[in-house]
């Protein structure tokens, strides 16, 4: 909070010093910026660095907001630029830090040691080694190497992560025996290893370590975890000696990323005993193994503890994670409560609740539901056009289905894909336009594949039209011979009209090629 106003002039001009350390949200930040000006502090520079300190580093989700104050300041000294440079590089928009950079260059102010590493983290987030490379050069130039454990590692740090690993390798075995021990040294070396899948070396790197601090410890159990070695990364995991978030997380995404979602689950409630509190990172985790086990009470559960973990706003990931997830476990109700709590949307929010909707027979609801984005002018993508289409060939809305599949490339500028062309072979299918759907087929601008002909295959059992049906039956069996589904479909399609020697045939042809109708199975889920 602002303090309120007093004469003492001398007592003001010393309260900016600590008016950000209380600035947590864009709202304080805003309301302390407009104080400085009201006051008279716009021109003072302890003020202004104070500022742009607290808007680029200390409110998360303010840089826009920095950059925009950054702009009005007539002439920013090198500790502004460098802050702004550092807010953007770990941003999602690092690109920032390099336009500022190119600035910066134009200008009188010269970069100092700190300058490059903020700069040289952007390149390595964004995969630009030439850019790098050139930053590296001025480096050396400048003298700002020699000496200079900072700018050291953000080099080592930024060749290994963009696959300069021999570079990167060359700095590091060029420190001095005086400083062999540095550990921050090691782990970008062992980072960057473990990055590039050369694990077998991130782990001799690891083993050979000094000392090991906790960036070291969770870079080679995310590195186990991605690789599906899960046992290896537990035993890691056990050995860790202080854990954070991080930690877990990596243990809980590799679970995930493995289809071991019950041990997900487990981990979580380690985690929960242990006192550590999850992050965005672990909910997401979360709630997608919730969406793959299809367990609708857990998953109830998992959306609990994000609102207990967060009291902001349901975030546009975390919102359209949860609706995956009740999409999928079939309660669309509740996917729909989330869409409608969330303030925030993006086109991946809209795509959820237009799939969900139309993949679960809510056909109207997802149809009103892309007029409503078009009417609040948010442009659809491909996958938006799926759900539409998927809706529309549900509804049995050939004509609009049409003049969708017609605006796609027209209005939105989205080329079909076969995803799109094979929602329209079933629109027309299930319609009976059999001989629309086949010349459809052949004008497709992608080659058709086997679940296009499969459709089409099926429709025909359905409308009885053995013509089609053989000739999709032969365009599919000449894709993939070995599918028992495909001889089933033709051979049901010709018992259907009482054709037996076709059935016969079509018997005969199985197995003339050692092909086995697959058993059914079913499967019943217990409590």
């Amino acid at each position: 909070m602002i303090r309120k106003r007093t004469n003492d002039r001398s007592v003001n001009r010393r309260r900016p010093s600590s008016l950000w350390k209380n600035c947590t949200t864009l709202r304080s930040l805003k309301q302390i910026h407009a104080t400085l000006i009201v006051r008279g502090f716009h021109s003072n520079l302890s003020d202004l660095r104070e500022l742009v300190f607290g808007a680029a580093i200390v409110v998360p989700g303010a840089i826009s907001y920095a950059l925009k104050l950054f702009d009005e300041i007539p002439h920013p000294d090198v500790f502004m630029w460098n802050t702004v440079m550092r807010g953007a590089a770990q941003s999602l928009e690092p690109r920032n830090a390099v336009a500022l950079y190119a600035r910066m260059e134009e200008t009188e102010v010269r970069p100092d040691k700190y300058t490059f590493p903020f700069v040289l983290k952007a390149c390595a987030r964004l995969g630009w080694p030439r850019m790098g490379c050139c930053l590296h050069g001025k480096v050396v130039k400048s003298g700002f190497l020699e000496g200079n454990r900072f700018v050291r590692n953000s080099l080592i740090y930024f060749h290994a992560n963009c696959g300069e690993l021999g570079v990167a390798r060359r700095i590091f075995d060029g420190i001095e025996d005086c400083e062999k021990g540095d550990v921050v040294a090691w782990s970008a070396l062992t980072a960057g290893y473990a990055r590039r899948g050369e694990l077998e070396s991130a782990r001799k790197m690891f083993d050979e370590m000094p000392e090991k601090d906790l960036v070291s410890w969770n870079v080679m159990v995310t590195a186990y975890a991605k690789r599906g070695e899960m046992g290896e990364a537990r035993k890691l995991f056990e050995d860790v000696p202080v854990k954070d978030v991080v930690t877990w997380n990596a243990m809980i995404a590799g679970y995930v990323l493995k289809g071991s979602h019950k041990e997900a689950l487990d981990m979580f409630g380690e985690m929960r005993r242990a006192g550590e509190r999850p992050d965005e990172i672990t909910m997401l985790s979360l709630v997608s193994a919730c969406a793959e086990l299809r367990d609708l009470e857990v998953g109830k559960m998992m959306h609990q503890s994000v609102l207990e973990w967060s009291s902001k706003d349901l975030g546009v990931l975390l919102g359209n994670a949860l609706m995956d997830m009740y999409a999928k476990c079939g309660n669309i109700p509740l996917s729909f409560d989330v869409f409608r709590s969330m303030k925030e949307k993006d086109v991946s929010t809209w795509n959820s609740i237009i799939g969900g909707l139309a993949f679960h027979g809510f056909v109207e609801e997802s149809i009103d539901m892309f007029r409503e984005m078009q009417r609040l002018k948010i442009t659809p993508n491909e996958i938006t056009m799926v759900g539409v289409l998927v809706a529309c060939s549900h509804a049995g809305k050939v004509e609009e289905g049409r003049q969708y599949f017609k605006l796609m490339r027209d209005e939105f500028g989205i080329e079909p894909n076969i995803r799109h062309y094979g929602c329209m072979v079933d629109l027309l299918s299930r319609a009976g336009q059999l001989e629309e759907a086949l010349e459809f087929i052949k004008g497709m601008e992608t080659p058709p594949n086997g679940i296009v002909w499969r459709t089409l295959l099926g429709a025909c059992k359905l409308h009885g039209n053995i013509e089609i049906g053989r000739y999709a039956s032969e365009m599919l069996l000449q894709m993939r011979h070995e599918e028992s589904g495909d001889y089933v479909l033709l051979s049901n399609l010709y018992a259907w009209k009482g054709e037996w020697d076709g059935v016969e045939k079509v018997r005969k042809s199985m197995d003339d090629g050692g092909i086995r109708k697959a058993p059914a199975r079913s499967l019943i889920g217990v409590q």
